[in-house]
């Protein structure tokens, strides 16, 4: 990401190569479990979901609830998590960086951009 891209331009930019924006709000990811709701509200996990990061995986592998196409996670502020809980931010990171590259091509795709505003 370029420093002048805001969360606007991301979604604005997934808008228009036909992607679906889904805006995690940096604001509410002050530790793991708020973190991982924020990121299931954002991508409107089903009620099953089970609020761990293997179930995090799994989610993101699959999307099945969500329309064919790409899915572009958009993460305003992930500093503020990276500096609260770093361990955690790695992690999630992790698998984040993991579910992307699993999801690269097929009916459904994600990507992940980050986005300090």
């Amino acid at each position: 990401m370029s420093g002048g891209e805001t969360a606007r331009t991301a979604a604005d930019a997934a808008f228009a190569r036909g992607a679906y924006p889904h805006q995690v709000d940096g604001a509410r990811t002050m530790d793991k479990l708020s973190t991982l709701d924020a990121i299931g509200e954002a991508l409107s996990f089903p009620s099953y979901f089970g609020r761990n990061l293997d179930a995090l995986y799994d989610m993101l592998t699959d999307l099945s609830w969500l329309p064919t196409g790409e899915h572009v996670l958009i993460w305003t502020g992930s500093d503020a998590l990276k500096a609260a809980e770093p361990k955690t931010y790695l992690a999630v990171r992790s698998v984040l960086s993991d579910a992307q590259r699993a999801m690269g091509s097929g009916a459904r795709r994600l990507t992940l951009v980050l986005v300090d505003d």
